[in-house]
């Protein structure tokens, strides 16, 4: 995927006195009382104003917060306190905007304003063309910093891209763009992925997608319960979707006939209850009692897939192989975890993606031998179900346009 960035446009100086609108993902968590949680997509958002201001731009700021009514912003809608921390972040006051439809936006070249809450604009969801050209007319550059809401087409997210004068991707986008590109339509092979969770039925487009792309498959979780389910396994009471035993099938029988497989657990962690203190065992695969539950893979099981990644030139990690925030059942997800920081040490290309995922590789002590750790739950799944971003396929488009 090729899109113009902001870097590529600062090196050129073509931002300087410019009107320079982001969209950011400033959505951040807050508590009952409205403080900020969570800092990171803030921070993650600095580095796209801060180039913009360097470059001698007026900037101005757009992002949603929580899930507003159209039309209305409640005290809890708004991005005033966001504005307040993200001053202080990105180190120059930033005002807040509440009529920047009605009365446009006033600011000077290496100042910086943030717009009101947009999905509290009326048509923001629903994409309204009229909405996006008032949002066009605000600037001559609109940059989409925000892949978090790449997979929606929103007024702020695709439609302001096709009549702003020049679009670009902020660092984060581009950052996103390429690294799923090296993910998936550029892997350096063998490419594995492991895409675990608790139901087939949530992830059904993703296996069924990378089957089509992958050497090794691997499953976990509740995912991987259905797949013993397909193999002739009795896995007792664990958490599984026997009707969808035939959709299973299918996407083994894909990888069979590319030459690829999907390793199933030949021992795990049975559980009587799912509790840390409920009674448990390792066992081989094929010895699960009727009254007991598999919550992890078993030691053999981990180092055997810690094997196959070992080997990998490219990983896809979307989810634990077990119940990971229980300490009987955190060592598959571990061993796991380890293996992937190991081979991107030894030069494999790693992403890892989805809240699970990004919580084990924190709980585990490797964010920091991940080649990649994507900031966008939803947008990262839909890539991996082979969806077209519509906020990512606007850019390509408008970058194949002769720009500034």
């Amino acid at each position: 995927m090729h899109v113009l960035t902001l870097e590529a446009l600062a090196g050129r100086g073509a931002l300087a006195g410019k009107r320079v609108l982001i969209r950011s993902d400033l959505n951040v968590p807050r508590d009952a009382e409205g403080r900020i949680t969570n800092e990171a997509r803030l921070i993650a958002s600095v580095p796209a104003i801060r180039l913009a201001l360097d470059a001698g731009a007026a900037v101005m700021i757009m992002s949603h917060l929580g899930r507003p009514v159209e039309g209305e912003v409640r005290p809890e809608d708004s991005l005033g306190e966001v504005a307040v921390r993200m001053s202080e972040l990105v180190g120059v006051p930033i005002g807040l905007s509440r009529s920047y439809l009605t009365e446009g936006v006033s600011i000077k070249p290496g100042q910086a304003i943030m717009l009101e809450n947009c999905r509290c604009n009326k048509g923001e969801k629903k994409n309204d063309p009229e909405l996006a050209k008032k949002y066009a007319a605000l600037c001559d550059v609109y940059v989409n910093d925000a892949f978090g809401t790449a997979h929606r087409a929103q007024a702020s997210t695709e439609g302001v891209a096709h009549f702003a004068p020049v679009v670009c991707a902020g660092p984060l986008m581009a950052a996103e763009i390429d690294a799923l590109t090296k993910a998936v339509a550029e892997a350096r092979h063998p490419l594995v992925a492991i895409v675990a969770g608790s139901k087939v039925s949530t992830k059904l487009t993703i296996l069924n997608n990378l089957a089509q792309k992958v050497d090794q498959l691997i499953v976990g979780g509740g995912i991987a319960n259905t797949f013993l389910l397909a193999a002739g396994k009795k896995i007792g009471r664990s958490l599984a979707e026997p009707e969808l035993v035939g959709e299973c099938e299918g996407v083994v029988k894909t990888l069979q006939e590319k030459g690829a497989s999907l390793p199933l657990p030949v021992d795990v962690v049975a559980a009587k209850a799912f509790d840390a203190e409920a009674e448990h065992r390792v066992c081989a695969v094929d010895e699960v009692a009727d009254d007991e539950m598999i919550l992890d893979v078993g030691p053999r099981t981990a180092e055997m897939l810690a094997e196959i990644v070992a080997k990998a030139g490219t990983i896809v990690w979307n989810g634990p192989v077990g119940v990971f925030e229980m300490a009987p059942y955190a060592h598959g997800t571990e061993r796991l975890a380890q293996a992937v920081a190991e081979a991107t040490d030894k030069g494999a290309f790693s992403i890892a993606g989805g809240g699970d995922t990004i919580s084990a590789v924190n709980t585990f002590g490797i964010k920091d031998r991940v080649s990649y750790i994507s900031t966008g739950g939803g947008a990262f799944l839909e890539f991996l179900e082979g969806k077209t971003l519509p906020a990512i396929a606007v850019l390509e488009e408008r970058s194949r346009e002769p720009q500034a």
